[in-house]
């Protein structure tokens, strides 16, 4: 903690303190198709920086408040630009979450260099088959000037509270890219029970070198350029944020 301290009164003057700017909102617990417990949520950036390596850790505890495990999951989105959101997926077996009465989360992440946003979702289409399988059809864009490699869409499904119901990621096939291309892309969301309370989603898409639309103000690109110098120094430099305990024995 002292270290982070420190490192945060070095760089005070070039980039901004972080530990309210980056939280997790719209978080719930549900039982999937499988009989699996899921913790869905979405990490917000409101920093003026990137970030990456992003990970949620999440303690369970008993009906004591005893540690019982914890456990780790990654954002779905490798980068989080300023402004925008990542969805994260926790998954628990019956076993792993017999005795689970409450949790808590801590987000991890570094300070990410700054990405081109280029990759652009054109167009999304969200409907049903025979089934009664929820799926997503569009198309995928490199605005960029180089090819963009793994290429990956992910979706943020909302219920009507406005909670991340469900969330799902694809890769287009093929899985890159050229400069100035498109591709059409399919994203399955397979849990019946959870699509049922499906009103809104969001769509994000991202690659090795961009990130998704919409491009840097052009005052965030200024700061950024300025501060790119203090990354070198910091590329250890994460922020951490507990949230509030929330009781798991209302499951969906």
């Amino acid at each position: 903690m002292e270290k982070i301290f420190i490192a945060g009164v070095i760089f005070a003057s070039m980039i901004p303190f972080v530990f309210a700017d980056v939280y997790i909102q719209n978080d719930q617990q549900y039982i999937g198709d499988d009989g699996s417990i899921h913790i869905v949520g979405e990490i917000v950036n409101n920093l003026d920086i990137p970030l990456n390596q992003i990970y949620v850790q999440i303690d369970l505890f008993d009906e004591n408040q005893q540690l019982i495990q914890t456990k780790e999951t990654n954002s779905l989105v490798n980068t989080i630009m300023p402004g925008m959101k990542g969805p994260f997926d926790l998954i628990l077996t019956n076993n792993e979450a017999k005795n689970v009465k409450s949790y808590t989360m801590e987000i991890n992440y570094q300070v990410s260099p700054p990405k081109s946003q280029v990759i652009d979702i054109t167009e999304s289409v969200l409907s049903r088959d025979s089934h009664n399988n929820l799926m997503i059809t569009g198309t995928v864009a490199n605005n960029g000037e180089i090819t963009a490699n793994m290429v990956s869409i992910v979706a943020t499904l909302y219920d009507k509270q406005g909670n991340v119901a469900a969330v799902s990621s694809v890769n287009p096939e093929p899985d890159y890219l050229r400069a100035e291309d498109s591709a059409f892309f399919v994203l399955s969301v397979l849990d019946k029970i959870q699509t049922e309370e499906i009103n809104d989603y969001t769509l994000i898409a991202e690659s090795e070198e961009f990130a998704a639309v919409p491009e840097f103000p052009i005052g965030t690109v200024i700061l950024l350029i300025l501060t790119l110098s203090a990354y070198i120094g910091i590329t250890r430099y994460s922020g951490k944020i507990i949230t509030n305990l929330f009781s798991a024995t209302n499951l969906k």
